[in-house]
């Protein structure tokens, strides 16, 4: 068995989410049979890792420091194996303005878009510029800020009087946003693992909220009953293999290791999938998808677990991205 640190925690938006993803994680490894040590990442990380001389860290961490590859450059740098991708492929992750530019760029169907800095508006007068945008996009619109997870800060805008509230609102969390034309339709999740045999699409979840929320944002996300899942989530014939196809073109485009979650939106009117964001460090709390994902494939979440440890230990140091 291993010596495993824990990393969780940290000092982003999402702490609470990382908590309640470790503790699920760190059970799971004391059943497996692994030594788990438990550091709350901050200011003594290195001293805390060089003191407990791990085999393999387990990245629980949420949000910024954890997703957007700081810990991963930190780990590699001081030679521990981990789970998940590396430093680059969570950059380009993190940072959804990055994922959409390379989903173009490859031809893989994403919402058409726009994004500004916090400069390009106070010093380049680029909120005259926003009529001209959504007019191009046309409304309604989703807001939200370019590098944040856990639907933290993301706002509808359903005429042109919505904008400055919702781009307000995006850049308390984050310099840069992100106006999307909005996907009339279904939410579906497409969880990516990778095995002996490469990487693999999981059965499709699909999220249905509440009657009452016409969004789905973090309280829907994170609130038990606020949203249903369903998983294999029941759809049109091909949509599911469809579906996992593009997962997978877009967890290897971003060079994704271990695990992910690639969200995608089914319109509704025409049928046709685009990709949202890809989650290089996914969710692991109650009501995560990966872990229901994993289920309808029959796979534990002590099994999960372990296969994401076993991927990490088996990796080279050399071939991390």
């Amino acid at each position: 068995m291993s010596r495993v640190a824990l990393l969780k925690g940290g000092h982003s938006l999402e702490r609470q989410v990382s908590l309640k993803s470790a503790a699920r994680v760190e059970d799971a490894l004391e059943r497996l049979g692994h030594e788990v040590v438990d550091i709350d990442v901050g200011a003594d990380l290195v001293q805390r890792l060089s003191a407990a001389a791990p085999d393999v860290a387990f990245v629980a961490m949420h949000g910024r420091d954890g997703e957007d590859g700081t810990v991963q450059e930190l780990l590699e740098l001081i030679g521990t194996p981990f789970t998940g991708p590396g430093p680059y492929a969570c950059q380009r992750c993190w940072d959804k303005v990055l994922t959409k530019r390379a989903l173009v760029e490859a031809g893989i169907p994403t919402p058409p878009f726009h994004a500004f800095s916090q400069t390009a508006f106070r010093e380049l007068g680029a909120a005259l510029a926003l009529p001209a945008i959504e007019q191009r996009l046309e409304f309604p619109l989703v807001i939200k800020p370019a590098s944040q997870g856990s639907a933290l800060g993301i706002k509808f805008a359903r005429t042109a009087a919505d904008v400055p509230g919702c781009l307000l609102t995006a850049f308390s969390y984050d310099t840069k946003v992100l106006l999307e034309r909005h996907v009339d339709g279904d939410d579906l999740s497409v969880s990516i693992l990778d095995g002996p045999e490469g990487p693999t699409a999981l059965p499709v979840v699909q999220a249905i909220p509440h009657p009452d929320d016409d969004f789905y944002d973090f309280v829907a996300r994170y609130e038990i009953g606020r949203t249903t899942f369903a998983c294999p989530a029941d759809l049109p014939p091909g949509v599911t293999e469809r579906a996992q196809r593009m997962a997978l073109e877009a967890y290897e485009l971003l060079g994704c290791h271990g695990f992910a979650r690639v969200d995608i939106m089914l319109e509704r009117r025409s049928g046709d999938l685009f990709v949202i964001e890809v989650n290089a460090i996914p969710g692991l709390t109650e009501t995560s998808l990966l872990p229901q994902a994993a289920d309808a494939a029959g796979i534990s979440f002590d099994a999960l677990i372990g296969r994401m440890l076993d991927t990490a230990l088996a990796r080279s140091p050399i071939a991390r991205a």
